[in-house]
């Protein structure tokens, strides 16, 4: 018979897979011999059987189940369902990779209209017990029965309003008691029974619902946001009650060993006194810094310093803690990895290597690569803050600069960033339902709420720009309004929060680079020493350059000339090329565009010093430089003194019915040599004059693209070859130059042993690779790319993250093929999946030489090929981060 459950005493942290990370951990706890109340785990493989059954609870699970209630009764010495003594239960998610506040929590379990007057005689507290009975009610039924819980939020409100009092502590056991018969009620009018007295249901029913939260909609968001599988599951952690709601003696709160904003080595967190968990996430009320329990129970303070001593050292990682306090008694009931920033990753990790915790290996390995993005964003500019507005002060809980309209709520702010706009989310206090308007949002703003809030911590995993607990505004979320003490701001007016200091300040405020040194300099100095991969940037301007060199590009992987072609000094003179009627027409205009070009050239060489640099020959479709507008047209034909109606018939006839698939890349070349011919000496021209001024080991790389034949290329080279020696008998010197392709149609790939014959590099375009190798259009793609994710045909869209069954084995074939006719063949890509972590890392173990990406991804590619390197060299495996 398979076993489905696990008590904390029988598991280990080691058993992430099986027991989530919430159930590996109390496991792991427990052994260890911290205070952590009894339960058990519900495993993984559980869930999955759940969802192949149906989504029911099966007979031999709710036997297994009861067998382990029984162990837990007989250590406490308390009986689930008893009216005397009670034993009541937490049900709680717990996922293999952390999801904070995606799924679901019931407290209290086991109470019912018995229950809670034996709780309240065996505790001598009727106060406490009617308040858990009240929250239990709320929880089971938004959770269970997706009653929402806004139902139950409106009548606390009005009830605290008609006592006159402002926090939930101040009603009294008889406001309670009447809260939960008017709670009962609004069950019995959505659910149309009255609500459930079987504690044994009820724990079967937040077992159901506990697994079906696995598939909500904020948990999928989420793992689509972190690259998390969708086929995992969660498992479900059946815990006694411990409760921090019983009077000034106890509390609850949650905890980091180092601050998760910024990595500084000092204990960072919060509690309430006479709470539950779930009031410091939600910041109902706000809470108090941890420092501050030194004073109010000195020795549960010091124990618990002691263990979170031993929790980081155990874990050797930063750990985000939650504990309970019942009547002066301290327990655990969560410690895991704790989200963090950029920052405070970097940090961390070099601090742990230095404190002699952990090896640069594992620091390098626990960096997500994708969280850099939020070290290369920009900061306020001081000279602009001096003269800008602050509005109100609140919580620096997620740092970082962010401009935007203020939006009310989660939808409106995902409308609005569809719109092209940038939005802040202003929030009460956020829940686990805005996670797509958190996604969307280029900061957030709450009125309520701590340091550890929902808001704080989801931002701060995100990277996202946070001010929460900002008592200085009144949010009204139905009018759509902020006030502050002087001003009223509406809906799509614009502020700016800094969450590295709390601050709000009125309208747009202009943002600089940030400095990328410290920690951060030595990580990346550690990331270079294990990476194989070179990593090379996409740019077309020499500023694109230079920022790529800041951030440590090797060379160039892609210039794109045609973007060169747009300036508006040169847009006609490009015109007048295309639409020539002749050669010498042609020639004419080509003749304007070589100066330019050359100076283009010379100016991008200048800026990478000598590091390669990989410049691709025109390659889009000629009818994407033409006018489409009639006063164009005409402003053109005036220039060229040709008739409106001849020039707008040879635009017309240029058109194509699939222009992606059409006359461009080599194609043009092979009917227009010309214009290749004019790059090539511009190419050569430049580097010879930056030859002169002391860049000796300039060495040009000419890309053909969209090559699909080895005749193809073989002409267009020998025309470039043809001009670059005429250029070298001009100028009597010469400079080494390699020519290439760019391999991005599947034909490429199969004849790539013909096409290494006259190619000296390779650079895979995947891009039109995925495009071409799929059947699906770029630019259409979006419109049903998502239907397939959502739908698990993908699991993320192949021009997102490389194919590696389909693309990639044809980028395997081309690389085999290629290497065999020319050993010696530089290989690298250059398409959008150059800055894709999991797609460096299939170029890594493809055996490329270079992944080419964007310049504000060259550093997450240089981490991605380090992590790729260091997996390879020690198996290490992805579950276990």
């Amino acid at each position: 018979m398979s076993k489905y459950i696990y008590s904390f005493h029988e598991g280990t942290k080691d058993m992430k897979s099986l027991l989530g990370g919430k159930g590996a951990n109390l496991a792991e706890m427990t052994n260890i011999g911290l205070p952590v109340p009894p339960g058990f785990t519900i495993t993984t493989k559980a869930c999955t059987k759940f969802y192949a059954e149906e989504k029911t609870l099966w007979p031999e699970l709710k036997e297994e189940i009861k067998v382990h209630l029984k162990e837990v009764e007989e250590s406490l010495g308390k009986k689930f369902s008893d009216v005397e003594n009670p034993l009541l239960f937490s049900v709680r998610s717990g996922a293999v990779f952390s999801m904070p506040g995606m799924m679901d929590t019931i407290l209290n379990l086991g109470l019912n209209d018995t229950a809670v007057i034996g709780l309240a005689n065996s505790t001598g507290n009727e106060r406490f017990a009617y308040d858990s009975y009240r929250r239990f009610i709320q929880m089971f039924s938004d959770v269970a029965m997706e009653i929402p819980k806004v139902r139950f939020e409106s009548l606390l409100e009005d009830m605290k309003e008609n006592k006159g009092v402002t926090n939930d502590t101040e009603l009294s056991s008889d406001d309670l008691k009447e809260l939960v018969e008017l709670f009962k009620e609004v069950y019995k009018e959505e659910m149309n029974e009255d609500f459930p007295q079987d504690p044994m249901r009820q724990l079967e029913l937040a077992i159901e619902a506990v697994f079906a939260s696995w598939n909500n909609p904020r948990a999928i968001i989420y793992r689509k946001l972190n690259d998390i599988p969708h086929d995992l599951g969660t498992a479900v952690n059946v815990q006694s009650m411990v409760f921090g709601n019983m009077g000034d003696t106890s509390g609850t709160g949650v905890a980091f060993t180092r601050n998760p904003a910024n990595g500084e080595n000092k204990l960072f967190g919060e509690f309430l006194i006479n709470a539950q968990g779930e009031d410091v996430v939600a910041g109902i009320r706000t809470p108090n810094h941890i420092d501050k329990l030194k004073d109010i129970m000195p020795e549960v303070y010091n124990e618990f310093i002691d263990a979170t001593k031993i929790l980081e050292e155990h874990y050797k990682d930063m750990q985000d803690i939650e504990f309970t306090i019942e009547n002066k008694k301290l327990f655990f009931l969560q410690t895991r990895n704790g989200k963090r920033t950029a920052q405070a990753a970097i940090n961390v990790a070099v601090d742990l290597v230095e404190e002699g915790l952990i090896t640069k290996e594992e620091a390098i390995l626990r960096i997500e690569p994708n969280q850099l993005n939020q070290l290369l964003h920009p900061n306020f500019d001081e000279k602009s803050l001096k003269n800008a507005e602050a509005i109100a002060k609140g919580l620096p809980a997620s740092p970082g600069a962010a401009s935007g309209k203020v939006y009310f709520n989660a939808e409106d702010v995902v409308k609005a960033k569809n719109r092209g706009e940038r939005c802040i989310l202003v929030r009460q206090e956020t829940s686990p339902e805005d996670i797509e308007g958190m996604i969307s949002a280029e900061g957030i703003l709450t009125a309520r709420g701590g340091m550890t809030s929902h808001a704080a911590v989801v931002a701060r995993g995100m990277g996202k720009c946070c001010v929460a607990g900002c008592n200085d505004i009144r949010v009204d979320e139905e009018n759509k309004i902020i006030k502050t003490k002087t001003m009223t701001l509406k809906e799509g007016e614009f502020i700016s929060i800094d969450g590295s200091t709390g601050i709000v300040y009125l309208g747009e405020i202009e943002k600089v680079l940030p400095e990328l040194s410290g920690n951060f300099g030595k990580f990346m100095e550690w990331v270079d020493e294990f990476r194989k991969l070179k990593i090379r940037t996409n740019a077309d301007t020499p500023k694109d350059a230079a920022q790529a060199v800041v951030f440590g590009a090797e060379g160039i992987g892609l210039c794109r000339t045609e973007h060169m072609f747009f300036d508006d000094e040169r847009i006609p003179a490009v015109r007048r090329m295309i639409v020539s009627s002749s050669l010498e027409e042609r020639k004419e205009a080509l003749d304007q565009l070589l100066p330019m070009q050359r100076k283009d050239f010379y100016e991008i060489y200048k800026a990478m010093g000598e590091r390669s640099v990989t410049i691709r020959l025109l390659d889009p479709p000629l009818h994407e430089f033409l006018p489409t507008k009639d006063e164009e047209i005409k402003d053109l034909s005036d220039s060229m003194n040709i008739d409106f109606d001849e020039l707008k018939d040879r635009i017309e006839n240029i058109a194509e019915v699939n222009p992606m698939l059409g006359h461009r890349g080599c194609r043009l070349a092979v009917t227009y040599p010309e214009i290749y011919r004019m790059q090539a000496r511009a190419i050569i021209e430049a580097a010879l004059d930056v030859k002169n001024e002391g860049f000796e080991n300039i060495k040009p790389e000419i890309m053909i693209p969209l090559v699909g034949h080895k005749k193809e290329l073989k002409y267009v080279k020998d025309e470039i070859v043809e001009e670059i020696s005429q250029v070298f008998e001009e100028r009597e010197e010469s400079v080494e130059y390699l020519i290439g392709t760019m391999i991005e149609v599947p034909r490429a790939c199969v004849t790539a042993d013909e096409i290494a014959e006259e190619a000296e590099f390779f650079s895979f375009g995947t891009n039109d690779l995925t495009q071409m190798g799929f059947g699906f259009s770029r630019d259409d793609a979006g419109k049903f790319l998502s239907d397939y994710e959502d739908k698990n045909i993908f699991t993320k869209s192949p021009f997102e993250a490389i194919d590696r069954d389909g693309v990639g084995k044809l980028m395997k074939i081309a690389i085999e093929l290629g290497t065999k006719t020319r050993p010696d063949i530089h290989l690298g890509i250059c398409g959008e999946h150059g800055g894709d972590p999991s797609s460096v890392e299939f170029c890594h173990v493809l055996g490329l030489d270079y992944v080419s990406c964007s310049p504000y991804r060259v550093p997450i590619a240089r981490l991605a090929a380090a992590q790729a390197a260091i997996r390879e060299r020690t198996n290490y495996n992805q579950n276990d981060k």
